[in-house]
């Protein structure tokens, strides 16, 4: 990110916000000197690399000082970042939280509503976001620069999507380390010691998620590739179509995205 635009982060030291924070920093996005982050004790915790971030227990300070606020706080504790931002560009990472009731945090007309992971702190996070149909172009580069540094990233139509993609794509390990915990249970029922059944699922994963993201084919079209094939895989993946498994993850996927839409309380 050129020039000196000064981006701060409330909740910076915590799980997501510090994530996000090291994959800035690592990627060369933000600058040390450029950086702001608040927490409840204006500690550097986790940061003593780099001694030139400014470090504060003051939301309001940190939003007079800086360009760019990013809110990454527990969503139980939104009412904690109330702060007067009026013409600032606020991007905010937490789950459930409105560009409504966001505006009305923070004064600013400029909100951004995105969703990252903790993943972000190895530059592998999804980061899809939305904004206002006003919020200008030149306002859209960098929030894109900026969520780009975690990994991919996508504007969205609404804030509906995003609502989706907390529910989806924000609980890292989340679902996969549920389907790797089936495979591990699959193995040690039939004898496979433990560490070498949980080692041989973790890769399994591992391996998977490189190959369909260096893919142009589509999951869809991997699933039809091994059941075309008539190999061992294709079997299990018959039986599990036959036994409903893609209906009994959709319910499962529609509560956690319930979840997201009241996890913060009402607007």
């Amino acid at each position: 990110m050129t020039g000196e635009i000064k981006v701060g982060i409330i909740g910076g030291t915590g799980q997501l916000g510090s994530a996000i924070a090291t994959a800035w920093l690592e990627s060369g996005c933000v600058k040390p000197r450029q950086l702001w982050i608040s927490n409840r004790s204006g500690t550097a915790a986790g940061f003593e690399s780099w001694p030139e971030i400014t470090f504060t227990a003051s939301n309001q300070l940190l939003a007079d000082a800086c360009d760019v606020i990013l809110l990454s706080v527990p969503p139980a504790l939104v009412e904690t970042v109330s702060i007067s931002a009026p013409g600032k560009l606020v991007l905010s990472v937490m789950a459930g939280v409105s560009r409504e009731r966001l505006k009305t945090l923070t004064g600013s007309e400029k909100v951004v509503r995105a969703m990252s992971s903790p993943a972000a702190g190895k530059q592998l996070a999804y980061s899809p976001w939305c904004a206002a149909s006003s919020l200008s172009q030149e306002d859209r580069d960098l929030v894109q620069s900026l969520l780009s540094a975690c990994g991919p990233s996508d504007e969205v139509q609404d804030e509906q999507q995003i609502e989706v993609f907390t529910a989806i794509t924000g609980p890292v390990p989340g679902f996969a380390a549920f389907f790797a915990d089936c495979i591990v249970d699959y193995a040690r029922s039939n004898g496979v010691d433990r560490h070498i059944a949980e080692r041989a699922a973790k890769q399994l994963i591992l391996s998977a998620g490189q190959i369909m993201a260096g893919d142009t084919r589509s999951p869809a079209e991997h699933v039809q590739e091994m059941i075309d094939y008539a190999g061992t895989t294709a079997a299990g993946l018959v039986k599990l179509k036959e036994l409903g498994v893609s209906d009994l993850i959709s319910e499962g996927l529609d509560a956690s995205t319930e979840r997201v839409r009241t996890i913060a309380g009402k607007d």
